[in-house]
């Protein structure tokens, strides 16, 4: 009998932790500044495709006032430029969003690369079974785990 009981002993013996990683990024000073980079990225972008759209709707309305007076060669032309300056646009806004991602990823990377550091940091000098993160699971139960978002924290600080 005492063998079946050994292993829920042991079990009840393990310690686990949770961890609020939004928490966590919001805190540090590196996300902020990411964050605050990439919003003027976007901004730049936003920026230079409503340039480029406002220039094609300039364009477009040009055209539809002047087309009575075009032959038909020249209207063919002009709607071939224009719908050359939309797939531009088109290409233009797809690039944007690209060039977006890839420096997301280059900004946040580095910064989740530190939280997971510190997270194993903390769970190998708390004795830690597993730390898992805060909301990513439906319930986590308080009482048998432990939240060291304050401990990841402070490990953070350290480096």
């Amino acid at each position: 009998m005492l063998m079946l009981f050994a292993p829920l002993s042991l079990f009840a013996q393990q310690k686990f932790g949770h961890v609020d990683i939004d928490n966590v990024m919001q805190s540090m000073p590196e996300y902020t500044a990411a964050v605050q980079e990439l919003e003027k990225l976007g901004k730049q972008y936003e920026q230079e495709l409503t340039s480029s759209q406002t220039e094609l709707q300039r364009l477009a309305e040009e055209y539809e006032k002047t087309k009575s007076t075009l032959s038909a060669t020249q209207q063919q032309e002009k709607e071939a430029d224009l719908q050359e300056k939309y797939q531009r646009i088109t290409e233009q806004a797809q690039q944007n969003q690209q060039a977006f991602q890839r420096a997301q990823q280059e900004k946040i990377a580095p910064i989740q690369q530190r939280i997971m550091q510190a997270i194993e940091a903390v769970g190998r000098a708390g004795g830690y079974v597993y730390i898992l993160q805060k909301g990513s699971l439906p319930y986590i139960n308080d009482s048998i785990s432990k939240d060291v978002t304050s401990d990841v924290k402070a490990q953070l600080a350290k480096k």
